[in-house]
């Protein structure tokens, strides 16, 4: 069985659609991975797709392959079933898979928040909570998929709702910066209501054509983001912040969805984990690498010499970085597999 992971925090600009991509492709190089993107802005299908990206939507043998299209025949009463959709794969990693995002997909929310609130009461809307994550299982089915990465956009509407609580386990990303700190207490407060409100729902609509996804998801640690470094560590300015977050999230926010039974046990964490505030990895800006990334459609740790495309001591610069990056993503990826086994 596939394991999902949703990457999500109401907070924007916290590189959520950076690091799914970056993980989901260093996964990928041993495992298929599936990344679902459910954020109306599409910026993980467009890293994805590339140049690609706009004749998917017009192309007719692609352009209803999408998170949104996929699940229509749910939202729209059409008698027919959710299929799996057909997926996108890079060429330079065949193992990752695309279900695609759409830009419409929001208009979806407001007949996902009359059914996730009406408790069945019409049973038109009863399909509706568990559709999302039969596309998903129906997809993951068809490729064979090990470990499925989610991207939701930053918010907390009933779609994103709907899709955290369809997977195992989740991380929260964070940046060094004061509004991050707000984040998390934010994400205290609504994390273990919308778990409550599943462990209520579940047997609602356990009789539905797609019942909810069982369990709740487990907490497998934070990611601090986009910062610069000097001499070897975070910048000055951004220390204090650091470790703030990794103290909210190793107090306030483990004691609450710890009541809810979003954590795993603390011996399968280990004591390090825990010491370090939950905190995967510390992952500074790409800087130089960013757009040659961009340029040649993979990650900043793919790129070959020739991507890079410098010479001398720039070069050296940029390949001892982007060794820095692989090591810390393969570090990150191992780390999840760990944990969600007990997820």
């Amino acid at each position: 069985m596939s394991k999902r992971v949703v990457i999500f925090n109401h907070k924007g600009g916290v590189s959520k659609t950076t690091s799914i991509y970056n993980i989901g492709w260093m996964l990928s190089k041993s495992n298929n991975v599936l990344l679902v993107d459910a954020d109306p802005q599409c910026n993980l299908t467009s890293l994805i797709l590339g140049d690609d990206f706009e004749e998917y939507y017009f192309n007719d043998s692609t352009k209803h392959h999408n998170i949104k299209d996929g699940v229509e025949v749910a939202f729209t009463g059409k008698p027919i079933p959710i299929k799996a959709v057909n997926c996108f794969s890079p060429t330079r990693a065949s193992s990752l898979y695309l279900i695609a995002g759409h830009a419409n997909l929001s208009e979806f929310d407001a007949a996902l928040t009359f059914a996730q609130t009406s408790n069945n009461a019409i049973t038109t809307l009863q399909n509706l909570p568990g559709a999302f994550s039969e596309l998903i299982k129906l997809t993951e089915e068809k490729y064979s998929i090990d470990y499925t990465l989610i991207d939701l956009n930053p918010g907390l509407s009933a779609i994103n709702q709907n899709l955290f609580l369809s997977c195992h386990a989740f991380i929260v990303p964070t940046n060094p910066d004061p509004f991050s700190v707000m984040a998390i207490a934010t994400l205290t407060n609504v994390l273990p209501k919308w778990v409550s409100w599943k462990k209520n729902s579940i047997q609602v609509f356990a009789d539905s054509a797609y019942p909810l996804l069982e369990g709740e998801p487990k907490f497998i640690g934070s990611l601090i983001q986009r910062f610069n470094v000097r001499h070897g560590r975070a910048a000055k300015p951004y220390r204090d912040n650091i470790e703030e977050i990794k103290n909210k999230i190793k107090k306030d926010f483990i004691n609450a969805i710890s009541k809810v039974g979003m954590t795993l046990d603390p011996e399968q964490y280990t004591n390090d984990f825990i010491d370090n505030g939950y905190c995967l990895d510390e992952i500074p800006d790409f800087q130089g690498l960013l757009p040659k990334s961009h340029q040649a459609g993979v990650p900043v740790f793919e790129l070959s010499r020739a991507e890079i495309n410098e010479t001398g001591n720039v070069l050296d610069r940029m390949i001892t970085s982007r060794d820095n990056f692989k090591n810390k993503f393969r570090l990150i990826s191992n780390k999840l597999i760990d944990l969600l086994n007990y997820a």
